[in-house]
């Protein structure tokens, strides 16, 4: 007598991921505050332990304020203490925005390193190893921030303003620079290079800085370019931190800052958590 085998019957295959995915329990808003902090320490932890990243930080605005002040000083202020004035907020504007261009590059080496893919396996909140290096980042604009104007009293600047108005000018600077680093955050997340993001944010950047009236006053240009200039954002920026930092003044330029750093935020925050989300 025959027998006809039977084969027996497959299971659908196995989504690990998901299953893994099902059985994480849910993070508390505690807990994503923690694990957001503890990511922003691991940051700072990175930079100290790699002293060239702080080249930005703490070089840059002291031989920036150094060089531009004895190069253009006596061509445009007729002094370099003439100078200081116009000057100084445009090098507070510069540094700290070119240093949020280090947040886009160091999330990509991250990326690239496979550290994403061990933080995948964690019990944590997806959104904090992307929030931690932003609340990290922070300390690096401060300190940028502060070297500036340090530098800038060294060499005889004396802001009208006073205490009040360098902090408020340096407020504003910081959260114009955080609000900044989520487009270099986006770039990251969809570069294909470390090397890629830092080109591409430098074409970004470079531009915006320098065409601007950081260092020289906006009348002395072409008319083409000074049209450019005045709706450059960041114009807007040096113009806010110079009414506050030589004047204590909170003149309009301010609300008009503060109203770009919201518009970028509102379209790169979602964009860069979307990207981000691919590779968590």
């Amino acid at each position: 007598m025959s027998t006809t085998f039977v084969p027996a019957p497959v299971d659908a295959p196995v989504n690990a991921a998901g299953r893994v995915a099902a059985a994480r329990r849910r993070v508390t808003v505690g807990e994503t505050l923690d694990q957001t902090l503890t990511m922003a320490w691991r940051a700072f932890k990175k930079m100290l332990r790699n002293p060239e990243q702080f080249f930005d930080v703490a070089l840059q605005p002291i031989l920036f304020t150094a060089m531009f002040a004895f190069i253009f000083g006596g061509a445009i202020a007729g002094d370099v203490e003439s100078y200081l004035p116009l000057m100084i907020p445009g090098i507070l504007a510069q540094t700290v925005l070119t240093t949020c261009m280090a947040t886009g590059t160091q999330l990509r080496e991250d990326l690239e390193k496979g550290v994403f893919d061990r933080f995948k396996s964690l019990p944590i909140a997806r959104i904090a190893p992307l929030a931690g290096p932003m609340v990290a980042d922070l300390l690096r604009y401060t300190i940028a921030a502060t070297l500036t104007f340090g530098m800038g009293l060294v060499m005889g600047y004396r802001p009208g303003g006073g205490a009040a108005g360098v902090f408020a000018a340096i407020l504003l600077a910081i959260f114009t620079g955080w609000s900044l680093a989520w487009v270099f955050t986006w770039v990251g997340t969809i570069a294909r290079s470390a090397q890629a993001v830092q080109g591409i944010s430098m074409m970004i950047l470079f531009p915006l800085t320098f065409l601007s009236n950081a260092f020289v006053p906006v009348d002395t240009l072409p008319g083409w370019l000074a049209a450019f200039v005045r709706v450059n954002p960041v114009s807007h920026l040096v113009t806010a931190a110079r009414d506050l930092a030589n004047n204590a003044v909170v003149s309009g330029e301010v609300a008009w800052t503060l109203v770009a750093c919201l518009i970028v935020i509102a379209i790169f925050a979602p964009l860069s958590v979307r990207s981000y989300k691919r590779h968590m």
